[in-house]
C-alpha cells in the first residue's frame, strides 16, 4: 500500500517506476495507463483496478472483463468524493 501511496504523492522517481515496470496488487501485475493527482488506473487484459485517494483512505477498486473500464472508474472516483465531502 505504501507503493501506491507513493505513487499518488506524485514523487518523480515512483512515477516514472510505476509507468515502466506497472503495479503489483494481491500478487498480480497491472499496466498503469493514467496517473494524475488522485487516481491511478491500471489495466491487466480485460480486467483492471482504480485507485484513489482520499484525505484518509485509499480505495481500490478491481472490476472484472464484463464490467467497463469507465463505469468502475465512475464509481470509485463517485466513493472518494463523497468520502472527501464528509471529511474522510
Amino acid at each position: 500500500m505504501k507503493n501506491l501511496a507513493s505513487i499518488l504523492n506524485a514523487t518523480g522517481a515512483a512515477v516514472d517506476k510505476a509507468h515502466a515496470e506497472g503495479v503489483h496488487v494481491n500478487s498480480e501485475r497491472y499496466v498503469v495507463t493514467k496517473i494524475d493527482e488522485r487516481s491511478m488506473y491500471c489495466r491487466q487484459g480485460k480486467t483492471g483496478i482504480v485507485v484513489v485517494k482520499t484525505k484518509q483512505a485509499i480505495l481500490v477498486g478491481h472490476y472484472p472483463e464484463h464490467v467497463q473500464a469507465g463505469n468502475a472508474a465512475q464509481t470509485v472516483e463517485a466513493l472518494a468524493d463523497y468520502l472527501i465531502k464528509v471529511g474522510y
